[in-house]
């Protein structure tokens, strides 16, 4: 990638971390601004980060470039996509429904019943505008338009019919109306329900074949645990990362078919550290995505929060604020996040409606796989999961299917009990168990010379395997262990039944095929 002119020496960029890398650009542009004058426009474009609506949007800071007033053409033609769902702090009663368009439109907004042909509430919508600054000479600066809709005051179990739309696009007219999507919103009361899990998805056939299975499941909400498109491919948070802002209108028109109707909800990945947005790399996600924003610190780490949804209460965690491995935002919450895990944790083990706690974030906490495992998820946060007793922890980052044992916190993990494919744990008194679903469409990784897959149907069990965890010099430190129990070098993802007294977990292959199944039972 060619450096752009306007970017930080590499030799002074590899000392310096993203927040340091921002104020860096800020203050070099604001003396530039102040040597060429505050009125600099070109035939009415106004330079960014100046005055106008371009500088009162907080979701990003990229840097000075000339821009274009956005293009506007007639809203009869120009069709909206990429719709998704998320929830709102409280998924009873809130939903968030976010899409995209390809030209600035009018008076965008949100129709929503309770039947197809009586879409009486519309709601309009916050349009977030995106900036991307031409990074090379093969891209050009990207103009994005999001658009979001924050639905409030629903019915617990309902099931609504919504349509996007602008001037000019009405999704209640006739010829529209297959343009519609559903969504339902959480119960009033527990009942049995699936949710399924992945990260690492990207833009592929696989990615694609991965979200067919998943509709078929008809889950109540899906978590996606980071690296989520791949627009930055390269996965370091700095500005000298390859990126390409397009990929994310190639992502989220392919995973419209699911989440348009199921709750896409998503944490926050290396990759997803897009260093020309402030804060941290995280306005992009804050421009694209419209999450629960109940997190300690939602400016700052937007992939931070948690709901509940029936028996289940729900926490999504940004490792990339304690990871050893790749430490481009470390400490960007200046431990506001692990001190909020420690009190949300024990408010849901507080509540008598909450049976089960699950935990989901990027960086593996217990993998032997390329990444292995990140020492510095296990120093912030193993000795909360351990003292809360959550049931269920999902990561990503490795790009494969590997399940651990139940595990007991301290070390590089005890073994508290094995759970082979078929089994039954208590993690009141086994341990956690932990999985690795980075299986959902980029580019597959594999395990160790001569450690073979091992999942039902194909079993092939070991005493041991060696690997490695990051430590806070970033450095991988050797490790023999006990507590890799299925492993797979497929496409894959998680779906999960709960119902009273027990969470059944299983794995399925793209193809549809099971891989792995197990258990949670609490005080069985």
């Amino acid at each position: 990638m060619d450096t752009p002119n306007v970017g930080i020496p590499p030799q002074l960029a590899r000392r310096m971390s993203m927040p340091e890398q921002h104020e860096y650009l800020r203050t070099k542009f604001s003396r530039r601004r102040a040597l060429t004058g505050a009125a600099a426009t070109v035939g009415g474009a106004a330079l960014l980060g100046g005055g106008g609506a371009a500088a009162a949007s907080p979701v990003y800071a990229a840097p000075v470039q000339i821009r274009r007033a956005a293009v506007r053409v007639d809203g009869s033609l120009v069709a909206p996509f990429g719709r998704h769902l998320a929830f709102g702090a409280d998924p009873k009663t809130q939903m968030r429904v976010s899409w995209q368009v390809p030209f600035a439109v009018d008076r965008p907004y949100v129709r929503v019943g309770l039947k197809p042909w009586e879409l009486s509430r519309k709601v309009e919508a916050e349009v977030r505008a995106l900036h991307t600054p031409s990074l090379s000479k093969k891209l050009p600066a990207v103009e994005q338009h999001y658009l979001h809709v924050a639905l409030d005051g629903l019915k617990p179990g309902t099931t609504y019919y919504y349509g996007v739309g602008h001037d000019g696009f009405d999704p209640a007219d006739a010829e529209r109306l297959g343009t519609l999507g559903t969504f339902r919103t959480a119960p009033a009361a527990p009942e049995t329900f699936v949710f399924t899990a992945f990260g690492d998805q990207g833009v592929s056939y696989d990615a694609l074949a991965n979200d067919q299975v998943i509709l078929g499941q008809n889950p109540s909400f899906h978590l996606h645990a980071g690296d989520i498109c791949y627009a930055d491919s390269t996965g370091h948070g700095k500005e000298s990362d390859t990126y390409d802002a397009r990929v994310w209108d190639q992502f989220l028109a392919q995973t419209e078919t699911v989440a348009k109707s199921v709750p896409w909800m998503v944490t926050t990945g290396n990759h997803d550290m897009e260093a020309w947005y402030s804060p941290n790399g995280y306005g992009g996600q804050s421009a694209r995505w419209s999450l629960p924003g109940n997190g300690p610190d939602p400016a700052n780490a937007p992939g931070v929060y948690s709901f509940t949804y029936g028996n289940v209460g729900v926490v999504a965690l940004d490792a990339n604020d304690v990871s050893y491995e790749i430490p481009a935002n470390k400490g960007c919450t200046d431990g506001k996040q692990t001190a909020w895990l420690d009190r949300r944790l024990g408010e849901l083990r507080a509540r008598d409606d909450i049976e089960f706690v699950v935990v989901f974030f990027h960086h593996c906490m217990y993998s032997t796989s390329t990444h292995a495992s990140d020492g510095g998820v296990r120093d912030a946060w193993l000795p909360l999961f351990t003292k809360h007793q959550v049931d269920l922890v999902i990561n990503g980052h490795n790009h494969v299917y590997e399940r651990t044992d139940a595990v007991k916190g301290g070390g590089n993990g005890e073994v508290g009990r094995p759970v082979p494919v078929g089994a039954s744990t208590d993690p009141t008194r086994d341990g956690i168990v932990y999985v690795t679903a980075g299986g959902a469409g980029k580019d597959l990784y594999g395990f160790g010379l001569g450690v073979k897959d091992s999942y039902e149907g194909n079993v092939h069990d070991r005493d041991s395997i060696v690997t490695f965890h990051w430590t806070t010099s970033r450095l991988p430190d050797p490790d023999t262990v006990e507590w890799s129990r299925v492993r797979y070098t497929g496409f894959s993802f998680l779906a999960v039944e709960v119902e009273k007294g027990r969470m059944k977990v299983s794995a399925l292959a793209e193809s549809g095929e099971r891989i792995d199944h197990f258990e949670v039972r609490r005080g069985a």
